[in-house]
């Protein structure tokens, strides 16, 4: 679904699929926080414990590779990177947009693929948004919502973090989806998805940084941040969002 509103663009993280990188950090907090009853969360004993789990992961190998990127290499080269992938991520954006009936989302979304491919040296660079054209995201969770699927209780997966009963089977149709999951030769793939991965993280952290400064229960805050945010999908926009942890994402 589109993901701004009228008046303004807010760009969020990339396709569900890519956010196994950015999600990756969910994890529980040093010290054990008491459960909240968020009626969004009822399974929430089982839920913080997926998300120690996870943040020990985290904390021993994804996070202090995506620091040292983040340090190693100078922004624009970062910018760049990251544009290449969501320049991929226009193929799933279009396919979505067809099966939500999205026709006009999905012209969008192509042209935008064909101006960044060609122009933007296969999506090196991002000509296409200041021709207007403001990248959307979309994912099969998302299309599951048109088609009236209620989102289901908070649900956070193993490794890949926080999700909900709806979206977390929809991550196989989107790992589908996307484009450089069928590359043929098997190291150039797991290269480009390891690098995705380590991209997507490091983009992420200045945000996490503000979320665990906002409570000492990083879990409560990461679950609200997630769960707004597919809101603010689902909604087209039409949902409040703190643009400090949302735009440029």
């Amino acid at each position: 679904m589109r993901n701004v509103t009228q008046n303004r663009a807010i760009r969020v993280p990339a396709s569900a699929a890519a956010l196994a990188a950015m999600l990756l950090m969910s994890g529980g907090c040093a010290v054990k926080q008491a459960l909240d009853g968020d009626p969004r969360d009822p399974w929430e004993r089982y839920n913080r414990s997926v998300f120690a789990f996870n943040e020990a992961a985290d904390k021993a190998v994804i996070k202090p590779v995506a620091s040292a990127y983040r340090t190693v290499l100078p922004e624009p080269a970062r910018r760049g990177i990251a544009n290449m992938f969501s320049n991929v991520g226009e193929v799933p954006n279009v396919l979505n947009n067809l099966l939500q009936g999205d026709f006009a989302g999905a012209g969008s979304d192509l042209l935008r693929f064909l101006i960044n491919t060609t122009l933007g040296v296969f999506g090196l660079f991002d000509p296409a948004s200041s021709m207007g054209l403001v990248r959307n995201e979309e994912d099969f969770g998302q299309t599951l919502a048109v088609w009236g699927v209620g989102p289901g209780p908070y649900f956070v997966l193993p490794l890949l973090g926080p999700s909900t009963l709806r979206d977390a089977p929809a991550l196989a149709v989107s790992f589908l989806l996307y484009p450089l999951h069928h590359v043929e030769d098997t190291g150039a793939r797991n290269a480009l998805i390891t690098s995705r991965m380590i991209s997507n993280r490091a983009a992420f952290l200045e945000r996490e940084k503000i979320l665990r400064d906002l409570s000492p229960d990083f879990y409560r805050e990461l679950r609200g941040f997630y769960l707004n945010r597919r809101e603010h999908l689902v909604r087209d926009g039409a949902t409040e969002v703190d643009e400090e942890l949302y735009e440029d994402l």
